[in-house]
């Protein structure tokens, strides 16, 4: 089962934070679906401060390309990234318009 690590920080404002975490707690439905369609079997995103860690294990269906085509042809995904744009913003290296940046793994026990 493939797994992906990405990265993303959040603008530095407490109380931007706090909502943002508020969406996440009860996704809209449209959006939960819009996952699970494309192949991601299981999503867990973490917080340490304003930086965010997105762990996804997806099954062999799954392709970024493929993922990324789904969503720009759905309004409702295209709602929710522009809505969750107003907490997010780019890391430093990001290319233009890039959001969640794929990690390198650099260890595995």
């Amino acid at each position: 089962m493939p797994r992906y690590c990405l990265t993303l920080d959040l603008k530095d404002d407490p109380a931007l934070i706090a909502e943002y975490e508020r969406y996440h707690v009860a996704i809209w439905p449209e959006i939960h679906k819009s996952i699970t369609t494309s192949g991601i079997t299981d999503m867990q995103i973490y917080r340490y401060d304003n930086r965010l860690f997105m762990i996804m294990e997806t099954d062999d269906t799954f392709s970024f390309e493929r993922k990324g085509s789904m969503d720009a042809a759905n309004p409702k995904v295209q709602d929710w990234e522009d809505l969750m744009w107003n907490y997010q913003q780019p890391l430093k290296n990001a290319a233009e318009g890039e959001k969640w940046v794929l990690m390198d793994k650099i260890f595995q026990l």
